[in-house]
């Protein structure tokens, strides 16, 4: 698989279908302390006349740590081959231990942030978080929204700006 860099106005995908079917890996940190977990919301657009990518992350997940305190971050969607590796990333706390040496998957330098990505990723996103603010939940409008929240653990929401994309050229690039 060749990735080539691709502008983000440029790139070509499903935003709805790579949410809901592929999902991505969110990675903070740098090369010597990182950690990820499998994310299936967010959003992919341009907010402030910017690239962006809008990711949720829990205060009870690891990776909130990493995101708090590094000022990067990479989504990386991978071939749909790698769909339990990105189960078992997103069952699994990277407290406990190395859950990467259970997978498939091989952490690798990103071009352009601290934040490390992987080898086997079809779509590599890197990001400058620019944003972050829990959610309020007497902001929601619809009551229904409070059902994901069973522990009261409401969602940090990060805005990246995207400052590189590499991706399969034949996938995501329309050529």
């Amino acid at each position: 698989m060749e990735l080539i860099k691709i502008e983000p106005d440029k790139l070509k995908l499903n935003p709805v279908d790579i949410w809901l079917n592929q999902w991505f890996l969110l990675t903070s940190g740098d090369l010597n302390k990182y950690n990820t977990m499998t994310v299936a919301w967010g959003s992919i657009g341009v907010m402030w006349n910017l690239p962006m990518v809008q990711v949720v992350v829990r205060p009870t997940r690891y990776t909130f740590e990493f995101m708090e305190k590094y000022s990067s971050f990479s989504l990386c969607g991978f071939p749909r081959q790698y769909k339990p590796d990105l189960s078992l990333l997103g069952s699994k706390s990277g407290r406990d231990g190395d859950k990467i040496a259970e997978t498939n998957l091989t952490i690798c330098k990103s071009d352009k942030i601290e934040a490390p990505c992987f080898k086997q990723a079809e779509l590599i996103m890197e990001c400058r978080k620019i944003y972050c603010q829990r959610m309020d939940p007497q902001k929601f409008t619809d009551p229904e929204i409070e059902k994901n929240y069973p522990q009261k653990d409401y969602h940090q929401i990060y805005f990246g700006e995207i400052v590189q994309i590499r991706a399969d050229k034949f996938k995501f690039s329309g050529e």
